[in-house]
């Protein structure tokens, strides 16, 4: 467990995810917490990240730092997805090790799972089928990440935890149309679609498809919980015969096509939706199985509609803020 004036490393703290964390435990009382932008730590660098984090000494790391994007963004740039997250994650895993860092929560994401596996998905589906294509890439990086801290766990004994998050919503959110997730979209789309008063709203593929949403402050929430664990808990969780691995959601899901109409009544709009099925849909239906998170004493607390009002405010105060500078 640690201490109110432990030192905590928070990779990624500008973003959605490393923001909510960096609330999460200032709220709870954390005193010793440490961030570098982009620009002050270009986690690329393997010789600067070495350094930093031998010169900090953190007790624990939460790694969130990574490019992330939403289907387009991973047809279009797959190098991009690819090569980043491998960078990225092996300089901060690899000087976690050099500079002894006792415990790392390394983030990744639902889609390191099959595209067709059972549902809800459990943790040791990993690697059973292939993956969905479309976001191939950044699923491979970041499952080598989760092998990285697998390895690293049986040959040095490291306490290094994989956390795979389902899909997530949130201050902070990416709203470019180009490279956001379906969630931020929906809501940037509609809200412009109700300023122009426009007739409809075309929606990516067929509306069909399945998906389970996390709030960004729940996932926070199960991130402090998790990196608290007392010893024999997080030994369990990271020394295991099988991956370091633990899933994160709400175990619910609903149709892309029902997320749209929550959406349209919290917005407002008054037209109605097209849907483009030249677009893909990725994965039909995923879920995630979180008996295992549960079991180590942690659930979501933030109902989707209340979450999705919440973020609706947030969205228009970030509009405003845009426009006053």
């Amino acid at each position: 467990m640690l201490n109110k004036d432990s030192k905590i490393y928070i990779a990624g703290h500008n973003g959605m995810v490393g923001s909510a964390c960096w609330r999460t435990l200032s709220d709870a009382g954390y005193t010793n917490l440490i961030g570098k932008s982009s620009k002050e730590l270009d986690l690329r660098n393997q010789s600067d990240v070495k350094d930093f984090l031998a010169d900090e000494k953190p007790h624990a790391i939460i790694d969130a730092a990574a490019k992330v994007g939403g289907i387009l963004a991973n047809i279009t740039f797959p190098v991009n997805f690819l090569m980043n997250n491998l960078t990225i994650q092996s300089n901060v895993i690899k000087a976690s090790h050099k500079a002894n860092v006792a415990r790392l929560i390394f983030l990744g994401s639902s889609c390191i799972y099959p595209k067709n596996c059972p549902q809800p998905i459990k943790e040791e589906y990993l690697l059973t089928s292939e993956l969905e294509a479309t976001n191939r890439p950044y699923a491979l990086a970041k499952i080598a990440g989760i092998e990285m801290c697998w390895s690293y766990n049986r040959q040095f004994n490291t306490q290094y935890l994989a956390a795979m998050p389902t899909n997530l919503y949130g201050p902070n959110d990416n709203y470019d149309l180009e490279t956001s997730h379906v969630l931020p979209a929906l809501i940037r789309k509609i809200h412009e679609a109700k300023l122009k008063n426009s007739a409809c709203v075309e929606i990516w593929g067929t509306g069909t498809p399945k998906r389970e949403f996390l709030h960004v402050d729940d996932l926070a929430s199960s991130l402090v919980h998790l990196i608290n664990l007392d010893h024999k808990s997080f030994i369990e969780l990271t020394n295991s015969k099988t991956y370091p691995l633990i899933n994160i959601g709400t175990g619910r899901d609903l149709s892309i096509s029902d997320l749209a109409y929550k959406i349209k009544e919290i917005v407002g709009f008054r037209g109605s939706f097209v849907f483009n099925k030249s677009f893909p849909d990725g994965v039909i239906r995923k879920v995630l199985d979180i008996e295992k998170i549960k079991k180590y004493g942690w659930e979501y607390k933030i109902e989707l509609d209340k979450g999705l009002d919440s973020t609706y405010k947030n969205y228009l105060e970030s509009q405003i803020e845009d426009k006053a500078h």
